[in-house]
């Protein structure tokens, strides 16, 4: 039986500084089988999150800001395939990354096995490598990929920021819950548009950000 509930209010922060030479665009499952007509698991809304991403990673390669680009990966076997069906199959057409945003040869493709882009990866190591404490993370799906890439970012203490045109869900309950969550608890929500190139800013201030969402969650529980 369906119910209504009510997604609290969540921040969504009109502007966003971020140093290009601490940060990565992390875009995450914008594979075929996701996203074009044909695919095995399409998601309705990724296809037109597209050009907000595309815009992104335009942004990011013009101020040499890092990329990584995360790609669903399985084989015969995977357990994963009991849950969703066949999906994402290595080398196959539904596996590669669409066109429209296609990784260039110095860029990096992260390899995962499950929802989260950190576990059983090199991901963290390649961050570090890079010096990189703040992580744009887009694609798809809102509240699997990228939910739970940036929780595990945030476990790990990366500023995390999350630009709501640039992901897609199967449903809007998925998305707004997994938005108020980032919002409260994980990083910051923005929109694409609104992400600008500055100076960094300091894990002081980034987690005083975080108690102040927290601090406002705490209030109307």
């Amino acid at each position: 039986m369906a119910r209504q509930v009510e997604v609290p209010e969540y921040e969504v922060q009109d502007s966003v500084q971020v140093d290009p030479s601490r940060t990565a665009l992390i875009i995450g499952d914008m594979q075929n089988d996701f996203v074009k007509e044909g695919g095995t698991l399409v998601v309705p809304d990724a296809q037109g999150t597209i050009p907000a991403i595309r815009n992104l990673l335009d942004l990011a390669r013009e101020s040499g800001m890092r990329v990584a680009f995360i790609q669903d990966t399985h084989r015969d076997g995977d357990p994963e395939w009991d849950i969703w069906g066949e999906h994402c199959r290595e080398q196959s057409w539904g596996w590669q990354v669409v066109e429209e945003l296609a990784p260039r040869d110095d860029e990096a493709t992260i390899r995962k096995p499950r929802y989260d882009a950190f576990y059983g990866t090199h991901l963290e190591h390649l961050l570090r490598l890079w010096g990189v404490d703040t992580l744009i993370i887009c694609g798809t799906v809102a509240n699997i990929c990228v939910h739970y890439t940036a929780s595990s970012a945030a476990m790990r203490w990366f500023n995390v920021v999350v630009p709501k045109d640039c992901i897609s869900s199967f449903n809007d309950f998925d998305m707004e819950a997994s938005l108020s969550q980032t919002a409260s608890l994980l990083g910051e929500v923005t929109s694409s548009g609104d992400i600008e190139i500055g100076g960094p800013e300091t894990a002081e201030s980034y987690r005083g950000k975080l108690e102040e969402a927290a601090a406002r969650e705490r209030s109307r529980s």
